[in-house]
Parts: structure tokens; C-alpha cells; sequence
């Protein structure tokens, strides 16, 4: 009998860290954050656990992941303006590697290409993005090349760029467009300073690329909507443009992060001021797609939210109200249902 009672708890013992998975969370430290934290996510509950400080860094405000996943790349929003890498432990934490300049005030995002050889930041404050070359180890070389999207008459906020094989976007808030960069003899070379033409003020923010690269769904911040482009012969063309609030809704607001579904069926984005999660269906043929749900995100000012490496739970980071919230996919309508949320200080990135 004890023998069977120790099997069943090793085996459970085994089942409850098979299920779990690391989250980490990037804060503003100017409250009560120290830095950047690690949680498990439970894969078949939804639930969330072991709350630990990884490592005490100042306003690690976006998080990225190198491919292999031992590194994480986090910008800081701090004096010093930086993006600075970190190498994962074996338990978990983090341990400093090296940090650059970020080449500009105000950086608020960082990604890496698929082979993990360039990293990219985009400084809001200052309206220029960094290219950086990255070393075997992951350590950040100085940055190669640094471009300065303002001009005399219109002030550049360059708010997320992202690599797609030899392409490099780059959303610009600021100046309403999102750029396209084409590398060529190991150089970024501008190809277009907007893919699409925009009308008014949008303020384009984040985007997310389709798989194929066929189509890019761009959230806008000032007109609380999304904009589809579809990828043409000649470039890019608008094919859909939609709003992310309720038709009840009429209070201010400020979109934040978009997303894809897994299996690209769906689309995802945040409003902060309406504080919601609106949910689209997506045709996969055509690309369009039409809003099916609103739903709260029990919290304030979602800033960034993402989806779990199985797909079927949605994580919300609500800067204002200190809280994650956790919702479950419904796998065939692709809308949410909140699970529960739980204490974080001041989420901003969520990173699995």
C-alpha cells in the first residue's frame, strides 16, 4: 500500500510539472516591481503559480525570447534608454549577459529574427529603430545600423518592428505608416515608409504577420481599430479596415497588442479605456475579418496579452489594476471565457 501510495504521488508530482509551463513577466519597477518575474502556467487548468522575482532589472517593459530559448531579450524604459540580454539558469532565473545602448529615449519593443542573428528595437521617445548583430552566446553586439524616422515637419514614435525573412517592418505611431525594409548585403534598405496609405490620425501600434506573409493585421492605437493589408505584386493593399470596440461603447480609448490564433481562424486585440479583449473571426482565404466579441479583461489598461504555447488560453497583463487575467479559447468559435485572474505587480509583457 505504500509503495502504491508513493507511485501515485510521483506520479502526480510528474503530471503537475509535465502541465506546467514558465511565464515571464516584464513590469515598470517604478512601484512596487523589482524587475522581471517567472510564473508557471498550468497547460490544463489555466492556472497560474510560484510567483518569483527572475532578476531585478529596471522597467523591463518588453520581453522576446531568442529561438533557442535560452536567452531574453528586454528592453528598459529607464535613464539609461537600453536593450539588454539575459541567459536563462537551469532553475529558472535569469543572469545578466551584456546590454547596449538603445540609440534613442523611450525604447518599448524588441524582437529577433527566426535564426536568432539580428535583434531589432524600437525607441518611441525618439522615433529611431536599432538593428543589433547577436553573438553565438546571444550577447548584443553595438548596434549596426540605427535609423531616424523623424523628419522636419512630423515627429517619429516608432512603436514595434518585426523581421519576416529578409523583410523588416517597423510600425511608426508617430508618423502614421508602417515601414518596410529590405535586407541586401547584410544592410536594411528602405523600401517604403508606409506600406499603405492611411487616412487621418490612426496611430498605427502593433502588427501581427499572417504565416505566409500574405497578410498584416495593424492595431491602431488613436482610432481604435485594425487595418488589414494583403501583400499584392506591387507592394501591400488595404483590404479591410475595422473597429475594436463595442457599438455601446463611447468613452476614450487606446489600442494596445494584437495577436493571431494558432491556427490563424482567429484575431485578437486590446483596448485600453474600453478594457476589453475584441475577438475577430478570420477567413483564411480571403484574410478580412469581422468582430464576433468584446469581453473584459477584469482589470485596467491591458498593454500587452498573449496566447499559451498549447493555443487555447488567452493571458492579459493590466498595468493599472496589477493583475494577469487567464480566458480559454473555445477551439470552434474562437471566442474567450474569462477562467481568473491573479496578482502581478504593474504586467506590462507577457512572454512564454
Amino acid at each position: 500500500m505504500k509503495k502504491i501510495f508513493l507511485l501515485l504521488t510521483s506520479l502526480s508530482f510528474f503530471n503537475f510539472y509535465a502541465q506546467n509551463t514558465p511565464l515571464y513577466v516584464g513590469t515598470y519597477t517604478n512601484y512596487e516591481s523589482e524587475g522581471i518575474y517567472r510564473l508557471q502556467f498550468n497547460t490544463e487548468t489555466g492556472e497560474l503559480s510560484e510567483k518569483e522575482l527572475a532578476i531585478a532589472t529596471e522597467n523591463p517593459s518588453f520581453l522576446t525570447f531568442s529561438k533557442n530559448k535560452k536567452v531574453i531579450y528586454s528592453v528598459s524604459e529607464g535613464q539609461k534608454s537600453a536593450v539588454t540580454a539575459f541567459k536563462l539558469k537551469p532553475n529558472g532565473k535569469l543572469e545578466f549577459l551584456n546590454t547596449q545602448s538603445s540609440n534613442g529615449r523611450g525604447p518599448c519593443h524588441v524582437s529577433v529574427n527566426t535564426n536568432s542573428t539580428k535583434a531589432v528595437v524600437s525607441n518611441y521617445g525618439a522615433g529611431t529603430v536599432s538593428i543589433y548583430n547577436l553573438n553565438d552566446d546571444g550577447s548584443l553586439n553595438e548596434a549596426s545600423q540605427v535609423f531616424d524616422h523623424n523628419s522636419k515637419s512630423e515627429k517619429s514614435h516608432a512603436h514595434s518592428a518585426q523581421f519576416y525573412k529578409k523583410d523588416l517592418f517597423v510600425s511608426d505611431l508617430g508618423r502614421n505608416g508602417v515601414y518596410q525594409y529590405q535586407l541586401k548585403k547584410d544592410a536594411y534598405q528602405l523600401k517604403s515608409s508606409s506600406i499603405i496609405k492611411t487616412e487621418g490620425n490612426p496611430g498605427p501600434r502593433h502588427f501581427s504577420i499572417s504565416k505566409n506573409g500574405k497578410f498584416i493585421y495593424i492595431i491602431n492605437e488613436y482610432g481604435s481599430s485594425i487595418t488589414t493589408a494583403k501583400k499584392t505584386k506591387k507592394g501591400f493593399k488595404q483590404i479591410d479596415h475595422d473597429s475594436t470596440l463595442d457599438e455601446n461603447y463611447t468613452g476614450k480609448n487606446s489600442c494596445a497588442d494584437i495577436h493571431l490564433s494558432k491556427d490563424e481562424r482567429f484575431l485578437y486585440g486590446s483596448n485600453r479605456g474600453e478594457n476589453s479583449i475584441a475577438v475577430f473571426k478570420r477567413n483564411t482565404k480571403t484574410g478580412t475579418i469581422d468582430k464576433i466579441q468584446n469581453i473584459s479583461v477584469h482589470g485596467d489598461w491591458p498593454r500587452n496579452f498573449t496566447l499559451d504555447p498549447t493555443g487555447k488560453f488567452v493571458l492579459v497583463a493590466n498595468r493599472k489594476s496589477n493583475n494577469i487575467a487567464v480566458y480559454s479559447i473555445d477551439s470552434t468559435t474562437g471566442k474567450l471565457t474569462f477562467s481568473k485572474d491573479y496578482a502581478a505587480p504593474t504586467p506590462v509583457c507577457l512572454l512564454f
